[in-house]
């Protein structure tokens, strides 16, 4: 079995049932997308930026109380959260591409996140319960073989 079965298989699921939204912002932006950012706290949350946008995850709650600071933006969702609970190697090969293949065989679009040491999904909230059943199947099965 390769590393990344291995690391799937050892994978816990989690789901923290938030509702999320995808924000996008022109590139300057970014200061006050930071400013939302530090001011929501805790909850899951991402910037991200590059030389052309500014792109920012946020719970639908909190945005509810923001997006009036930021003016500009275009919105999508709601998205749910699926994260491989395990801290994976930085050189692990091929698991995200496990990860891809099973949802694309289920008809689940994802976009994927990468922390330091987690991985994590967001997956459209109409197709969640869908890709938590393929991925919690697949490893079933996978521990099977």
């Amino acid at each position: 079995m390769d590393a990344a079965t291995t690391a799937f298989l050892q994978a816990k699921l989690y789901t923290d049932d938030v509702s999320y939204c995808l924000i996008h912002l022109p590139a300057p932006a970014i200061t006050p997308a930071a400013v939302v950012l530090a001011e929501i706290g805790m909850s899951f949350s991402a910037l991200i930026v590059d030389k052309d946008e500014v792109t920012l995850l946020l719970p639908f709650d909190d945005w509810k109380d923001f997006q009036h600071r930021l003016p500009g933006h275009q919105e999508q969702g709601p998205y749910r959260l699926i994260t491989f609970d395990l801290p994976l190697d930085l050189n692990l090969l091929g698991f995200m591409a496990l990860v891809s293949r099973i949802l694309a065989d289920a008809q689940v679009p994802i976009l994927a996140l990468s922390a330091f040491e987690r991985d994590h999904l967001l997956i459209p909230a109409d197709r969640f319960q869908t890709a938590w059943d393929a991925l919690s199947n697949a490893q079933i099965k996978l521990a099977g073989n």
